[in-house]
């Protein structure tokens, strides 16, 4: 009875103090900053004439913790008045970072600033703590497992803090043991062998394979299910993994378990749905066979190839899926595929996206999807390809979008990143042959963003002095007939640049015309004309001498080239597949002052080998003879041998044939040349012979690789002359396979905004006496 009236009292006292009332006549707040008054009132669900109680009072607290600006908050009443005292959180005047290099502190900062904690903000103590953990969490998604962060605060005057956030990155955990439980078909260390995550090896510390990663596990256990199940164990599966952190959280041990199950077979493949194109048809896109082991990647390409098929009659959103029937009797699978077409569907708009250089003009040309088209998957695919080889871009994507609100159209959007494609403006280049070279020019594949190849220079070098102006035009007509001409006045010192002495002086043009025959192959035609002058000096070889007592030091030449060329490559600069050939003929027209000919070949192929190898087989044969009146093939028209593009290792054209010249700097008498000793000259030959063997790999730390590319080599290759002439057969190479040339090395090519890179370090096998090595080479920018 005692605690019935206890609580009875209670209630009527609790009831009269929430009865307690009043309306509120002013309200003062105390306590404020930084934060304005207006800030505060704003934020309060009560004013000045409102009647306030317990509940009120209590919702105004809460609205004001909720801004997230104040740390206390204390309501109180003095008579009529309303007062509100605040504590207001303090701001940060600054943050700073220690001990982060892993993840750079302008990321760190801005995840900061994106979750509300930055400079000049008010300080959340949530916020920090949140941001320190997943900080940890990130490092230990790279394996380290150490990793440890720590914040101090401290006090700065008008109630600021400065945030200083130590980062113990720790060390990265390396794998110790990768084992996988229950394989009896295959090897462990075959299966291992699909791994991108690897045990500490050698070469650990530049690929950093040997560094655990959850992506990449899951990635590793990925290819350990496809590569059983395009063997045919249907029922392969993943059993459990598991990955366990020494004490000392520096050493990681991967366990894998199986279960490999039974080998199925194909016994029947269907077709199912609507097929559009005829049975027979879409047959013959099949990769399984009846009978033969059950391959899971042959299903999933077949339904590629379906819809890819579909695609190009215009049904780009047709789902094809492979599904397999198991028969557990006679452990056979049939394989049916289910055709869902959907509707066909037309290109609405075809956009370019990231060309800031290059005209609209210049990319819609090289489309062979057109708008309002039915849109084929072959042609959106052909128009990439075709972007990517003109060489005007480091990649090129495509994205088929639909049309909001429709279901049978579709934007095409070509997204695309340039990359320089020549050098506009002054000048200032060094080559390893060719010395310094000054001058005005401009040589630029893809002029003003036309798409227009023009060349102008004005350029001097140690050896020579040259003018020139060229343009093509690859669209000259719609059709892409190419249409291109050139001028240019030569005067050059051969003897500057490894060759026999002797100096050239021409002027001259060309007129060029393209016309393609299909989309990977096309013809060109050339009209020519060259006035050349020789200058044999007072220490000209043998055969220099020996060619104008024959034919004479002075011509006008007129020349008319055809020329075929084939390429399925996918990129015109720095490609990684595709085949390119090229056949060139030269002939000079009969009745001018000199009749020759020549014809040259230059191919090469690129075949992947891995995800990151490729290889890539280079070849280049040439040839050329005189007819009519001229006696012998012009010297001055010769093949040459050594350096970047023929065989490295070898200084630049000094291979092959070589012939003998008058050292003017060793005589034992100045006045009298017969006294002087002689030098035996590289003199070049009419036959070339040149090719290489390389394996291309990305260059590790470098995240770009696009305008990169390095590779292993083996080069081989010489040039010969099939006739020497009066010269010493000790100097004439007549051709001959064991004469050619072989070495090995490392080169690699950065396409800059100054031009091509190119530079190599490599061995030669086999140099003969005469030949002259060099170890290093390299070329910036162009010549002109």
């Amino acid at each position: 009875m005692k605690h019935f009236y206890l609580l009875l009292c209670l209630f009527f006292l609790a009831v009269s103090v929430r009865a307690e009332v009043f309306q509120v006549e002013d309200i003062r707040i105390d306590g404020l900053q930084r934060v304005s008054s207006g800030t505060v009132f704003a934020s309060m669900p009560l004013s000045v004439g409102d009647l306030v109680d317990d509940d009120t009072v209590r919702r105004a607290t809460r609205a004001l913790f909720r801004t997230g600006y104040f740390d206390d908050i204390r309501i109180s009443r003095d008579g009529g008045i309303l007062i509100v005292s605040v504590k207001e959180r303090p701001a940060v005047a600054q943050i700073t970072m220690e001990g982060n290099k892993a993840i750079p502190t302008e990321e760190l900062l801005k995840a900061l600033r994106d979750n509300g904690l930055a400079e000049g903000q008010i300080f959340r103590q949530s916020i920090l703590e949140g941001m320190s953990q997943e900080l940890e969490r990130q490092y230990v998604s790279q394996g380290r497992y150490g990793a440890k962060v720590t914040t101090d605060l401290q006090e700065m005057p008008r109630n600021r803090l400065a945030i200083n956030i130590v980062v113990d990155e720790g060390q990265v955990a390396s794998i110790k043991k990768i084992n996988i439980v229950g394989n009896r078909a295959f090897e462990k260390d075959q299966l291992l062998g699909l791994f991108e995550l690897k045990t500490t090896n050698w070469l650990s510390w530049m690929f950093g394979d040997d560094k655990y990663s959850r992506e990449k596990l899951a990635g590793d256990i990925e290819r350990i299910e496809s590569w059983y199940l395009d063997r045919g164990y249907l029922k392969f599966s993943i059993e459990s993994s598991q990955v366990t952190i020494s004490p000392d959280r520096k050493s990681v041990f991967i366990t894998v378990n199986i279960n490999e199950g039974d080998v199925y077979t194909v016994d029947e493949i269907r077709l199912a749905g609507d097929l559009i194109v005829s049975e027979e048809e879409i047959r013959r896109l099949i990769m399984l066979k009846e009978e033969q082991t059950f391959s899971q990647v042959s299903m999933t390409n077949t339904s590629e190839l379906i819809t890819q098929r579909l695609g190009n009659e215009g049904y780009t959103f047709a789902e094809v899926n492979g599904s397999p029937e198991i028969n557990e009797d006679d452990k056979t699978a049939t394989v049916t595929f289910f055709v869902n077409p959907g509707k066909r569907a037309y290109v609405r708009r075809i956009e370019f996206r990231g060309n800031t250089k290059t005209m609209d003009e210049v990319l819609r040309r090289e489309m062979r999807q057109m708008e309002g088209a039915s849109a084929s998957t072959r042609k959106i695919e052909q128009s990439k390809t075709r972007l990517n080889r003109t060489g005007f871009f480091k990649e090129v994507n495509v994205d088929t979008q639909q049309v909001p609100g429709t279901n049978d159209q579709v934007d095409v959007v070509y997204t695309v990143e340039e990359q320089p494609s020549g050098s506009i403006g002054a000048s200032l280049g060094f080559a390893q042959t060719y010395g310094l070279v000054i001058g005005g020019n401009i040589q630029e594949r893809n002029f003003l963003g036309t798409g227009n190849n023009v060349g102008i220079g004005v350029n001097r070098s140690q050896y020579s002095t040259n003018f020139s102006f060229s343009a093509t035009d690859p669209y000259f007509t719609r059709d892409g007939i190419s249409a291109g001409f050139g001028v240019f006045y030569r005067k050059t010192d051969y003897g500057e640049v490894n060759l026999s002495s002797f100096t050239t002086d021409s002027f001259g043009g060309n007129l060029t015309f393209g016309y393609p025959i299909s989309e990977i192959s096309s013809v060109g035609f050339g009209l020519g004309f060259e006035n050349l002058k020789i200058d044999e000096g007072a220490f000209a070889s043998e055969g220099v001498k020996e060619f104008i007592d024959r034919n004479g030091e002075d011509f006008n030449t007129f020349t008319t080239s055809l020329s075929w060329g084939y390429s399925t490559l996918n990129r015109g600069r720095l490609a990684t597949t595709g085949t390119s050939h090229r056949v060139t003929g030269e002939l000079a027209i009969p009745g001018s002052d000199l009749e020759y000919y020549k014809a040259s070949y230059a191919g090469q192929h690129y075949r992947p080998l891995t995800s990151s190898l490729t290889m890539r087989l280079r070849a280049d044969v040439g040839y050329g003879e005189s007819y009519g009146g001229t006696s012998v093939f012009p010297f001055f028209k010769h093949y040459y041998g050594g350096g970047n593009g023929s065989v490295r290792g070898y200084k630049n054209n000094t291979l092959g044939p070589r012939d003998i010249s008058v050292n003017p700097f060793n005589c034992a008498d100045a006045n009298d040349l017969s006294t002087c000793e002689t030098d035996d000259d590289p003199f070049g030959g009419n036959v070339l012979v040149a090719g290489s063997v390389e394996v291309m790999f990305p260059v590790p730390f470098i995240k770009d690789q696009r305008s990169l590319q390095a590779a292993f080599f083996l080069d081989a290759g010489n040039v010969f002359d099939t006739d020497c002439g009066d010269r010493d057969e000790d100097f004439c190479q007549e051709p001959d396979i064991g004469e050619l040339r072989y070495s090995v090395g490392i080169g690699g090519t950065w396409i800059s905004g100054f031009g091509p890179i190119t530079a190599s370090i490599a061995f030669p096998l086999n140099a003969g006496e005469e030949d002259e090595r060099e170890v290093f080479q390299f070329q910036l920018g162009q010549t002109f």
